[in-house]
């Protein structure tokens, strides 16, 4: 799994996103992240077939909606999903909150299903809490690849980044700018200033420090080879203490389905 992906959440417009993704794959990124609930799997498809990169070589996500997870709605929306997105498979399917229609034993069940008949070559879930997380791995046949979780400076995690890394779960953050909120943080201002690069990207390189895979969302050019250049970006140990100190705490994503 690659590293940096492009997040697509809130990208409705069918041409924006459409050109986003086709600019983040031919700029060389090779993840791309969507979900039912996004609106934007068509668009996200558009993008994919316009882009001059063989899909074999790109890590394509996306996710099954909380009104989506009994048994029979998993294969069937999933389908739809592939569908809408113009592929075979995808390879990391996820589920996308441990809410309302989510059934562990039976929703787990269906996404192994869909492992066997090669529609998705991983499972994954997302904004699960450690128990969670240690039940799913228990439940499921197949391995649980990843966690999507929101993740950033301001929200770090580190209890449920903990219990992933026992359950040899990979995590994958949203929200990894904090919606923005990156910028007006004196810590990450002060340590971009001193490497001459944006909040952003020190966000994303303090995200890589840590073994996390990101997932900024980014519509225009500019934005999105920003989040590229983090990749260049090498943080020093008294740049990684002073993140690791921020003591503000900003969770950004909070509905009332939330297990937390």
């Amino acid at each position: 799994m690659p590293v940096l992906g492009l997040g697509t959440w809130e990208n409705t417009d069918p041409e924006d996103c459409a050109n986003a993704v086709k600019t983040a794959l031919e700029m060389g990124y090779r993840h791309i992240d969507t979900a039912q609930i996004y609106g934007n799997e068509a668009e996200v498809g558009e993008g994919l077939a316009a882009a001059d990169v063989d899909r074999d070589d790109i890590f394509l996500a996306t996710k099954v909606w909380i009104d989506e997870l009994s048994y029979d709605d998993v294969i069937e929306s999933t389908r739809e999903s592939l569908d809408k997105l113009g592929v075979e498979y995808v390879d990391l399917l996820y589920i996308h909150w441990p809410a309302r229609e989510y059934e562990p034993e039976e929703t787990l069940d269906a996404f192994n299903e869909l492992v066997e008949e090669g529609l998705t070559k991983r499972i994954g879930i997302s904004n699960f809490e450690p128990d969670q997380v240690r039940e799913a791995v228990e439940l499921s046949d197949a391995p649980i690849f990843a966690n999507q979780i929101e993740l950033h400076p301001l929200l770090p995690q580190e209890e449920l980044r903990d219990a992933c890394a026992e359950e040899d779960v990979e995590i994958v953050a949203y929200s990894p700018l904090a919606r923005g909120e990156v910028f007006n943080v004196p810590t990450l201002t002060e340590i971009a200033e001193k490497h001459d690069v944006s909040e952003a990207q020190v966000s994303l390189a303090w995200l890589r420090e840590k073994g996390v895979t990101a997932i900024p969302k980014a519509t225009s050019e500019g934005h999105i080879r920003d989040n590229w250049e983090s990749l260049s970006l090498k943080l020093d140990d008294e740049d990684i203490d002073a993140i690791d100190t921020i003591e503000t705490v900003d969770r950004r994503v909070d509905p009332g389905f939330a297990p937390w």
